[in-house]
This record gives structure tokens, sequence and C-alpha cells, in this order.
């Protein structure tokens, strides 16, 4: 498909070296017109300085046997009361959302607005200041480039890359209401947006994020660059729409200064698609004209009276152009919402009742909202505590043969209870917010476009990121063929929480201007359950792939369970070679020192990876401890993306360079090549001793079963030299050392086989032992075995009852006596109706019970029959013998 721009001759000329275009005087005036009345209306209405006051930090008192101790410890404080009597960290978050919910620029109680560097419920960053200089999650890319500030003036179209941004699937992107211009009597409809980056992008692992629990790929496609725009007009479009409208105070489109310019421009695309297969795409001046004609106010006040006056057709057209619209209210937090309907009905009350009253009344805004999950049933902790009694219960009814009527009320009971809380006004989790609509503007903008603002985000980060991995690419010296292993080998497995946004801005605007009624996937998308006897059961049952399958999975676990057995051998082969001398319980203990979990983050910081690591923002994560054991675990992961991709050389040479940072003798020494003690003794190999040793002529038998022939022979048979055999020339020692590193051979083998072919499995899965499931068994199944087996708690009482009976028939044959049931009595009217019910055998009436169904009271009495002594009828004793025989 080819692209045009449309005719806009008065606003833009050809620069003086005819590449680009450059502003008139007309779209000069254009541009101050759009900074005055749209953006420094904003800025004009909010205080330099925000009324709320800063976050203040939590002070922990120490506790009484703290205080005892002189114990001052960061970690354990958090466990204290803090200074306003409340304890732990959910309540901490309660009096934040508290206070911001007193904001004296609140547009409404139940909407929720950004903060810079903020959550909802507090701080989004609790690092230490130190740790806040580097890192992607604090806006800091290793590596990054600045680039020339573009001229304002013009399209800069020979120092930029154009791409179009398309987002797969089109769910919730496609809406009934989309964003249209019209223009030159035609329709111009939004169509997403169009990327200007400084560099030329290669070719990318696809950008991936999960939104209303649907998995979006963002792609983008090289093409032709637009003519009608200039640099200023794309910089006001994105300070109107990601700040003054979205709020989106954290983003960061790549690092602009005074001086220098951002990595990424954005330009929207309003398109039409032309009958000889083209498309033209609608000028940047026509879009900012658009936005300007828009920028009224929702409703004059000298048209109140006029409004009020309207008849309903006349009503109902004007509130169908407003619906789904954002409107802004500059000064408010949050200032933007999406309007769902208008009501212009006055409430009943008595100041009402005045008709000049009713006429300066200003219709309301009607906005169906969503509250955060901390003030819903979601996070109220007396919900969550019944829910969780209320799962645990319902998985012991369905682990039950047949449960009782009792046991079932119970349950039905408990469920009652969790749905009378959800529907509870002040817990639910969608919520109708009116405001009235003085003081609010127009902007002309659908919630299409606000879907696809909220994804650029996301695309920014992702291409700042693989930008920065060049940098480590240089620095160990190879540039992988496949980025993906790369990118997987610095993903946490908490990125996948938000994608490296903040998550509540990015729910706080989507709720405020994005879709209204958005279609939700499968929420078990979100789900990454590892633990959990039903999961290992399910996972471990599946089989391997026949050949090398790509893993779902995306984050590094299973790099680091790959690279684990990858750093042990690559420390073994070395400290085999230099210490040939030691014994196999000495290179055991070097190795265990080398591969120990700090040791690994130090070799992370060697060659900064804590730079490229992506996760989210949180608690734990902020930890100086967790995060160092987060790195250990990220270097485990590079070498196994090193060695999946590169092979061990490479690998080999990356992990000498960490361990040796800033050392070149030590790292010449580890380098160093060292033949083995019998290859030093024949280094042209030492065949020529098969002839006279019958042992080494055996093991050639060995050799053809293999199909692998030794160089130097001697080494085989040293390999099936036992320790007790003594000191021999032949071999020069024992298989002992040998063992020690075959041992780790063994398990890279193995590890690189499971990792490759079983795509499905999580790094616990590959490493199951089966020895641990012995142990599993030997601790918690079979000394409970017995017990078990005497009781039979998977038969219900009648199937216990009726067994017992069968183990009493006569040994003539014939039909076997079972137990009868009969009805003895019933009473009560039929709603309330309780039976009773005896159990017979041969004759003998063993027990009565009572029932409000006939089956409930044929439970009862056989569990009472049971449990009576009635000569050799006690099923235990029938057991117990079985037991001993």
């Amino acid at each position: 498909m080819w692209y045009r721009s449309s005719p806009a001759e008065l606003y833009y000329k050809p620069t003086p070296d005819g590449i680009g275009v450059m502003q008139t005087s007309k779209l000069e005036k254009r541009c101050n017109t759009f900074f005055k009345e749209l953006i420094e209306r904003g800025r004009k209405a909010r205080p330099e300085v925000d009324e709320l006051p800063p976050l203040r930090p939590s002070r922990g008192k120490a506790c009484k046997h703290r205080l005892d101790d002189k114990s001052s410890s960061s970690s354990d404080s958090d466990e204290c009361m803090d200074e306003d009597g409340l304890q732990g960290y959910s309540d901490r978050i309660m009096m934040e959302l508290q206070r911001k919910q007193s904001h004296p620029r609140r547009l409404h109680p139940e909407m929720w607005f950004n903060n810079t560097g903020e959550m909802n419920g507090g701080p989004l960053c609790r690092c230490s200041a130190r740790a806040r200089r580097y890192g992607m999650r604090h806006g800091v890319y290793a590596g990054e480039e600045t680039y020339p500030k573009c001229i304002p003036t013009e399209s800069n179209i020979d120092k930029l890359y154009h791409y179009r941004i398309t987002v797969s699937p089109p769910t919730n992107f496609l809406i009934k209401a989309p964003t249209i211009i019209a223009h030159d009597e035609h329709e111009f409809l939004f169509s997403g947006f169009s990327m200007f980056s400084h560099y030329k992008l290669a070719k990318l692992p696809t950008c991936k994020v999960i939104r209303f629990n649907i998995e979006y790929t963002i792609l983008y496609v090289e093409e032709p660059a637009p003519q009608n725009f200039s640099i200023q007009e794309l910089d006001l479009f994105e300070e109107y729409l990601f700040y003054e409208l979205l709020e989106l105070v954290d983003l960061d489109l790549g690092k602009a200064t005074e001086t220098t310019c951002s990595q990424f421009h954005f330009m929207p695309r309003f398109v039409r698609y032309l009958p000889e297969g083209g498309c033209e795409v609608l000028s940047m001046c026509e879009v900012l004209k658009y936005l300007i004609d828009e920028s009224g106010l929702l409703i004059p006040p000298d048209t109140l009276e006029e409004v009020h006056s309207m008849d309903h057709y006349k009503w109902q057209k004007f509130v169908d152009r407003i619906k789904g619209m954002i409107v802004t209210y500059p000064g408010k937090k949050p200032c933007s919402v999406r309007v769902d309907q208008l009501d212009r009905s006055p409430p009943v009350s008595k100041e009402m009742k005045d008709p000049n009253a009713v006429k300066k009344y200003y219709p309301e805004i009607v906005h169906f909202g969503i509250r955060p999950p901390q003030l819903s049933y979601a996070g109220n902790p007396e919900y969550q505590k019944a829910w969780r009694y209320y799962v645990k219960y319902r998985h012991l009814i369905a682990n039950m043969a047949k449960p009782s009527y009792k046991e079932r009320q119970k349950l039905a009971a408990k469920e009652a209870k969790l749905q009378e809380m959800r529907t509870q006004t002040k817990m639910k989790r969608d919520v109708t917010v009116a405001i009235s609509s003085e003081g609010f503007h127009t902007t002309g903008l659908m919630c299409d476009v606000v879907q696809h603002a909220m994804l650029i985000p996301v695309l920014v980060r992702h291409l700042r990121f693989h930008k920065s991995l060049d940098s480590l690419e240089k620095k160990i010296g190879y540039v992988f063929k496949k980025r993906l292993l790369l990118q997987t080998a610095f993903t946490h497995p908490s990125y996948r929480e938000n994608f490296g946004t903040n998550p509540d801005h990015a729910r706080n605007s989507l709720t405020n201007c994005g879709i209204r009624q958005p279609e939700y996937g499968d929420r078990r998308i979100h789900y990454t359950r590892k633990k959990g006897i039903v999961t290992l059961i399910n996972i471990m049952s599946r089989f391997g792939k026949r050949s090398e399958t790509e893993s779902e999975i995306k984050h590094n676990e299973r790099l680091e369970f790959l690279g684990d057995a990858v750093v042990e051998f690559l420390s073994s082969i070395h400290l085999f070679r230099m210490f040939p001398g030691l014994a196999e319980g000495g290179l055991a203990t070097y190795r265990a020192s080398i591969v120990q979990n700090q040791h690994l983050a130090q070799l992370a910081k060697n060659i900064e990876l804590e730079q490229y690591m992506l996760y989210a923002h949180g608690s734990d994560l902020c930890r100086e401890l967790v995060m160092r054991h987060a790195m250990a675990n990220c270097f485990e992961a590079l070498m196994g993306a090193l060695f999946l991709d590169a092979g061990l050389e490479v690998t080999d040479r990356v992990f000498a360079m960490a361990l040796w940072h800033g050392a070149p003798a030590l790292l010449d020494v580890w380098n160093k090549e060292r033949l083995h003690p019998l290859q030093e003794q024949e280094p042209l190999g030492d065949r020529k001793y098969i002839k006279d040793f019958e042992f080494l002529q055996k093991l050639t038998e060995f050799e053809d079963s293999i199909g692998v022939q030794f160089k130097h022979i001697r080494l085989l048979a040293r390999a099936f030299t036992d320790r007790s055999v003594g000191f021999t020339h032949l071999t020069l020692g024992s298989n002992q050392r040998l063992e020690f590193l075959g041992d780790t051979v063994l398990q890279l083998v193995v590890s690189d086989r499971l990792y490759r072919h079983f795509p499905d499995h999580h790094e616990g899965h590959l490493s199951v032992n089966l020895d641990y499931c012995q142990a599993f068994c030997n601790a918690c199944l079979f000394p409970r075995l017995q017990e078990f087996i005497l009781n039979q708690d998977w038969n219900d009482p009648k199937s216990k009852l009726q067994q017992c009976c069968l183990t009493l028939r006569s040994m003539e044959g014939g039909e076997p006596d079972i137990p009868l049931y009969k009805v003895i009595e019933c009473l009560g009217p039929t709603n309330t109706r309780v039976y009773s019910v005896g159990v017979y055998f041969r004759g003998t009436r063993l027990a009565a019970a009572r029932g409000h169904s006939i089956q409930e009271a044929e439970m009862n009495a056989a569990e009472l029959a049971l449990n009576s002594a009635h000569g050799n009828l006690t099923l235990v004793t029938f057991y117990t013998l079985i037991y001993h025989t």
C-alpha cells in the first residue's frame, strides 16, 4: 500500500536543502495558539507546589525485646508498630490511600490520580539512594546515546526513521465510536501512531504486554515517512496527550534535555483509504486545528437555559456525540475523565424547586469506574480471610466421598457470606461516579486514542532496553544471534506484573479515560503456579518433545537452571587442570566457594549486570539482600544463554572475565592450558602400551562398544581404577578426581537436554529429584499408611459396613448377606421432615439413626453400626488382621 499526506501548502514549505518540510508563519501561529489554549491552560490551573504534603516515611518503633537487645535492624523494624500505632505494610497503604482521598483538588473521591514516583498506596520505589543511580527500573539505561536537538520548525526527516505501530490482536482497540476528523469533505479515522526514531531499529524480539488478561503484541513496521509535520507539532501533541490528559508523569521517551533530543517522537495517524488502493494521512496541522476547535467548554454558561429547554431528540443527539469522549478539567486531580452518560435531570431537593435554580443547574457527567484493589473486596483483610477459609473447606468437601447435609450447608453458608461481602457498596470493585459538568472542556478525542497511547510506554522501554543491551554485547565481546535468549536471561519473573511501567498509573489512566467495557481474556494468563502436588503431577506427566522446542515461559528461571550446570562445569574443568595434585574433596570445596550465590552476585556486579535487569519494583526487590540473590540468578541465566547461543568457548571466556575482573595476571593463570600428567608423559599418545598390558587390551573392546577411540588410553584406564587398587605407574592414581569432573559433565549434558526438549517445565520441575520424592513419602505418607488402610477414609459408612458384612459370608457359596435399611419412622411436614432408618443384618438390627433425608439417615445408621461393638462386625478388627497378615 502506498501513502501520501493530505495537502497543506499554506502551512508547510520545502526546506532549503529540499529534504523535508518546514513551518510557515501561519503554522507557527497555530502552534502558539495550541500551546496557549491547551497546554498553558493546564499549567496555570496547577499550583507550583502541590497542596498535598509529601510522603512521610514510616519510622518504626523498636519492639520491647529489641530495646532490651539494643538492636536496630532495618529488616526487623518493619515488623514493629509504626508511630501511628498501625502494624504492617497494608496499614501504611491504607493510610496513604486516605491521604490522597483528602486532596483539595480531587475531582471525585472515587477517582484516582497519578503523582510522580508514587503508586496509589505509597512510593513506587523503596530502593536506597545509592541503588537509584543505576538500573532500568530507575530510568537509567546503560550505554544510552544522546542525539542532537532536532530543528523544531522542520520535519528533520533526514535524521529520523519512520515506523508504523501496529497492535495484535485488535481486541479493545476497534471501538464503535472511534475518533474521526472531518477535513476537506472527507473523514479521517484514527488508526494508531507513527514512531520516528533517531536510529534505525534492528530486528528485535517482539514486544508483548498483558492488558485485560489478553497478551498483546506491539509491532513496528518501517514505512516511508509522512510529509506534512514538524517536530514542534509532535512535541506539543505528546505533551498535551501524555501529560495534560493522561497524566503519565513518569513517562520518559528517551532522555531529552535542553540540548539533546528525545530518542523517539510519536505522531497520531488519521487516515482515509483511497479508491486507488492507497492511504492518505492527515497533515499534523489539521490535527492541531481539530484539537483547538474541540477544546471549548462542554456546557458553556450561556447555553444552560438552552440545554434544559432542548427536546429529547436534540438532547440525545448531543449526548451521543459526547458519549465516550475524553473531557478535561484543568487543575483537577485527575484532570480527565471519559464521559459515559450526561444527565440533565436535577436532583430532587428543596433548592431545585426554584425554576431559576433549575436553569443554572449543570448536567452531570456519569462515569463508570473501578476502585483500586486495596479499597475493594479484593484488598479487604476480612474478605481475604473468609475467602481462604472458604477455599480450604471447599477443597475438603471435594475430597470427601459423600459429604453430609450439614457439611454442604456449611459450605453454602460460607459462599453466601462471600457473596454478601462482594455486594456491599463500600467493597464493590465497580463504582459509578457523577460529577458536575461545570468547568469541563471537551477534547474531541475518544478512548481509542487512549488505548493505543497506553502501549507506547511499554514499547519505548522495550526499544531502550535492547539499545542498552548493545553496550553489554560490546562489553562481553559477543553479539547474540538469538536476541530473545539475552532478553530472557535478564527478565525476572516479576517483570510480567507491569512490564516496567508504574502499574497504578496505567490502571488509573485506563480506568479514567480508557475503554468503558473492555473484553477480557482468560485470567489464567497471569498464573505461573509452579508449586503444589497437582501442578507437579500435571507437568511431570508430560513427555519431552522429539525435537528442540522453544518454551512459552518468558522469564529467566529455566535459563538459570541451565546456567547453574554451565557454571559448575566451567569451574570444575579449570580447577581440575589448575590443581593436578588436589583430591576430590579439596576441588569440591573450591568449586562450592565459586558457585555460591553471594559470589555469583559479585561476578554479576563485576560486569554491571544489575544495569540491564528487567524486574518490577516491590517491597522485596528493593531490599539489597533479595536484589543480590536476583543478580546471582541473572548471572547464571546469562551463562545459560551464552552456552545455547555461542557454545562453551565464548561462555568460558565471559565467565573468566567476570571471575577475574580487574586482575589480568590471575586471568592468565586461569586460562593457561594445562595437560593431565598422563598426557604430559606422552604428548603424542600412549596407545603403544596396549600390547604390553592386558587391562588396556580389554579397554579397546570398550572403545569399540562406544565408538570412541582415546588418544591417551591410560586416561580411560584411570577412569576404571578404584582407589582401593592403590598407586600404579600405569594410571598414576585412582578415578576420584575424574569422578569429580564427570559429575559436572553429566549434569551439564542432562540439563542441556532437559532445557531443550521439556519446554513446559519450570526450573523446579527440571531439577526435581526422585530421592526427594522418596523422602517426602517416607516422612508424610508411609507412617500414616496403616491408619489410612484401617480407617478406610476413602469410603463412606455404608460402603464400609457392606464390606465388613461381606467378609462374614459363608464358605458354602450362594448369595452373600448384605445389610438392609428400613424406614422406621417419618415425622414432620414435607419441608422439614425427619426420617428414622434402621440397618439390619441377618435379621438383627444393628443400629438406628435419623436424618433430613433417607440417604442421610442411612449413612448415620451405618456409621453408628460400625462404631458399636457387635461381635465380629467391627471393621477395624478385620483390617487389623489383614494388615498384620
